[in-house]
């Protein structure tokens, strides 16, 4: 990918951009590899490639500047905004949107936030496209003055974009934080439909869900690949999100339960299951480490699939999984170093397959789905 930001130095975001995509992904699978093969041997699958650009299905853009000159993109060293409009990274959907959403800042009259002064209203707008074409679209604002303005001027808004989902959130603070905890719908829907390998994940605000959505099915495929050749009748989803690897397992002759700390996400995924007729699954907001001392004491799932944040799943629940009768593991990680600190507190669950997924291209950035056998 050739990008005009990167080439003008305004934006390194994309470290790696210099570099050909082939030796790209030949060195993220010699890190991923390396930091591994100390826990155990194991055998790697072909990695899975993705387009190095038009990939990212979320744009996540500071806004600054003036109402009536704004800029969506980035903060410079001196908190003064830099304009990426035309990122190549963006699916083609949120390409052609942004430029409307900045003609709207002006439309609606929304102050941009002004790190060095500490003054303005609108912080950023995050907008996220299906893969239907349509837009979820969030404001995030200081306070609520501005709610009424965008009420007024959503409708022809939505005249220029596909937008399903709109909304409102309200971060207060002057904190390096992007969103806050209250939202304010201003559309009836408040989901966005997320469709993957046939299965609708519906979307709420501040529900996760990969940025590579071609990478993200390939990650939910080959997931429910593993966990079918391992044939469990009984499987738990922890950090399940809104369900994409819990949904993707289901089966009439197995029972999936789905763990997750945001009740939205859990709702999303009962919802899911239900619009696609999928029984024997339980959705259930709470923490995953908990829920495993709690329900595990009794009588352990056959599998776990655990998806957790960077930091891993730390040593009380790798400690749990060591001691449980859970025969197989599905380890998704988005950071290798926290992956293998975890493999090695787990001796009694041997790594037998690896497999990196390029969810992040012209990045260091990775996604490794491990399969563990007891």
């Amino acid at each position: 990918m050739r990008c005009s930001y990167f080439d003008a130095g305004v934006c390194r975001s994309c470290h790696w951009l210099g570099q050909a995509y082939d030796d790209q992904l030949a060195r993220k699978q010699e890190r991923v590899s390396q930091a591994l093969a100390a826990v155990a041997p194991l055998r790697w699958e072909e990695p899975v490639r993705s387009p190095d650009e038009g990939f990212r299905n979320k744009a996540k853009m500071v806004v600054a500047g003036t109402v009536e000159e704004p800029t969506l993109g980035i903060l410079d060293h001196a908190g003064r905004g830099v304009d990426l409009l035309a990122c190549g990274l963006h699916a083609p959907g949120l390409q052609a949107a942004l430029p409307a959403l900045r003609r709207f800042v002006t439309r609606a009259g929304l102050t941009p936030y002004s790190v060095p002064e500490r003054r303005g209203e609108l912080k950023h707008v995050i907008a996220t496209e299906s893969t239907d074409g349509e837009l979820m679209v969030r404001w995030v604002l200081r306070s609520t003055e501005a709610v009424g303005r965008i009420r007024k001027h959503l409708p022809s808004l939505r005249e220029e974009l596909p937008v399903a989902v709109a909304s409102v959130n309200l971060q207060p603070e002057h904190k390096a934080i992007l969103e806050g905890p209250e939202e304010i719908f201003l559309t009836e829907r408040e989901a966005l439909t997320m469709r993957v390998n046939g299965i609708d994940l519906h979307l709420r605000p501040h529900s996760f869900f990969q940025t590579n959505t071609e990478v993200a099915a390939a990650l939910y495929r080959h997931a429910r690949d593993l966990v079918d050749a391992a044939s469990p009748t009984t499987v738990w989803d922890l950090y399940c999100g809104v369900g994409g690897f819990g949904l993707h397992v289901a089966s009439p002759a197995r029972s999936v339960t789905g763990v997750e700390s945001s009740k939205a996400a859990v709702e999303a995924a009962a919802a899911s299951a239900a619009s696609l007729g999928i029984g024997g699954t339980t959705w259930l907001a709470g923490d995953a480490t908990s829920y495993a001392f709690e329900a595990g004491a009794g009588k352990a799932p056959d599998l776990v699939v655990v998806n957790p944040p960077r930091r891993g799943i730390g040593p009380t629940l790798a400690g749990w999984l060591e001691a449980s009768g859970v025969g197989h593991v599905v380890y998704s990680s988005c950071n290798v170093d926290t992956l293998a600190r975890d493999l090695a507190a787990m001796p009694s669950l041997r790594p037998v397959s690896a497999r990196l997924l390029d969810m992040f291209p012209n990045t260091p950035h990775h996604e490794v789905l491990v399969l563990l056998e007891r």
